[in-house]
Order: C-alpha cells, then structure tokens, then sequence
C-alpha cells in the first residue's frame, strides 16, 4: 500500500506523525506497526471481537479533517472492541462517508463479528495513509469509545493513559478512516513477550 501525497491526510490537532520518545518501545512499536493489527495480535494469543456499536452520525471535525470531508457529513460508524486471551485489550473505530458504505467500503455492513483486516488487506486497490499517534482526552470521538469500556474501578485513571493511532484508507477515491488504541490490560498481556514478526492477514472463516 504506497501513499501518494494526495493520500496523506492533514494532523487534526494532538495528533503526532511520530510516537513521542518518552513512551516505552514496546508501545512506540505497537503504535506504528505496518500491516493489520489483527494479524499482530493473533501471534499474541486467541483474539475475539465484539462489535460494540454501528450507527449513521455527523462527522465530528476531528475526524473529518482527517478524511478529508466537511466536519457534520453523514458517515457510517463501526466501534469494536477486541480481546486477547480473554483481556479486553483494543478497542477500535472506523468511519466512511454514509455513501461510500453503499459503495466503494459497502463491505464494511457486511462484517458483522470479522476484522475490517478482512476487507483491507486482500484488495492491491487499496491505499493507506501513514499513522498518525495520541493520547486519547476528550473531546477526540474515539476517547469516549475506549473510557466506556475500561472497568468502572479504574476508569478515570486508565482513561488519561490511552494511547490511539490512526490512518485513514483509500479506495475508489472514498475515505475510510481507522483508529485503533491500546488499552492498559493490552500492555498486560504482552509483558515479557518478544515483539511478534509481521505476518499477512489471514482472513477470518465465516
């Protein structure tokens, strides 16, 4: 997936090109990993998914800056939250113009419990932007999505220590933007591991 410059979409404000120094290399890694996530996370331990909700909203600025489209123009939302060995550990947003999922990302109704790695990354038409990085804070859309399922003990304190990364996918000319952050069991369940290789994206059996 190359990125012509025309792909490439403008930093909505707290986002990052680079993962800052300070963070743990583990999580500067993981932040900016090539490849779908959901593969990397496979080598980590038994992955499900759940989708936690699908709806037609208005843009939020933030997003829409990133896609490219005017901030209150009707897209199409997927939140999921995916676990690992039984940890909640990523939660996940994506959003598209509303038209573009009855047409060029239409797949995207069609998931159900799948990865969106089903759809992005068994199609050479595709084109993906370079990630951008931050720490989640209200009021980014994504941040609510991640502090709603944190556990209600911990919540205001894991909350501040989310870290997201986002790009945003082209096909047919449409937009799809993909935000993707790492909740505090993530880190858990990774503690002492190797960083896994990147292997492709295996589709997941209906």
């Amino acid at each position: 997936m190359t990125t012509p410059a025309a792909h490439r979409p403008p930093l909505a404000a707290g986002w990052l090109a680079e993962a800052p120094p300070i963070l743990p290399p583990v999580q500067r890694h993981w932040l900016f990993r090539p490849g779908a996530l959901t593969a990397g996370l496979r080598q980590v331990g038994q992955v499900r998914l759940r989708v936690l909700a699908e709806y037609a909203d208005g843009a939020p600025p933030d997003e829409a800056r990133a896609m490219r489209i005017a901030a209150g123009s009707p897209v199409w939302i997927r939140e999921v939250l995916m676990s690992v060995n039984g940890v909640d550990s990523v939660p996940a947003r994506s959003l598209t113009p509303l038209t573009a999922s009855h047409g060029a990302w239409q797949g995207m109704r069609r998931l159900l419990t799948r990865p969106l790695a089903d759809m992005l990354y068994h199609d050479s038409t595709v084109i993906r932007s370079p990630f951008a990085c931050r720490r989640l804070a209200s009021p980014v859309p994504f941040h609510a999505t991640a502090r709603n399922v944190l556990p209600a003990a911990s919540r205001d304190r894991d909350a501040a220590r989310i870290w997201a990364r986002r790009s945003v996918f082209w096909r047919q000319g449409q937009p799809l933007l993909v935000a993707e952050c790492f909740l505090p069991g993530f880190w858990d369940v990774i503690a002492g591991q190797p960083v896994p290789p990147l292997v492709p994206h295996q589709r997941t059996p209906r």
